[in-house]
């Protein structure tokens, strides 16, 4: 039988006859030296939450201002605030452009000898 189907005075009653239950229970652990038992009155404590960074935050709510901005028609998009590319040296552009070169010259020299 389902709890959804009991009467409120046959819950009451349930609910009596189960604290009757706990509290022979405990008077019989206590008769054999085992410590009382409490009935359990706190939930489990819940594992830590993670947490989303400031900037995350901000990449979330440019979206969802975009999104709004697109639904509602406006063509004013916002996006969000993005770090600019690092620029390579023109020292080490020279330095990859030359292991390319001689890289595609054994190519070549290989092509040619066989």
């Amino acid at each position: 039988m389902s709890l959804i189907h009991l009467t409120p005075a046959q819950l009451r009653h349930a609910a009596d006859l189960k604290e009757k239950i706990e509290s022979l229970q405990n008077e019989l652990n206590e008769l054999h030296g085992a410590p009382a038992v409490a009935a359990p009155t706190e939930a489990p404590a819940k594992p830590g939450r993670r947490k989303i960074s400031a900037a995350g935050i901000a990449k979330i709510r440019a979206a969802q201002k975009a999104r709004w901005a697109k639904v509602k028609g406006t063509t004013e998009t916002v996006k969000p605030a993005t770090k600019g590319r690092r620029k390579m040296s023109p020292a080490a552009r020279a330095k990859i452009a030359a292991a390319a070169r001689a890289r595609w010259a054994k190519v070549r020299a290989a092509k040619a000898g066989k």
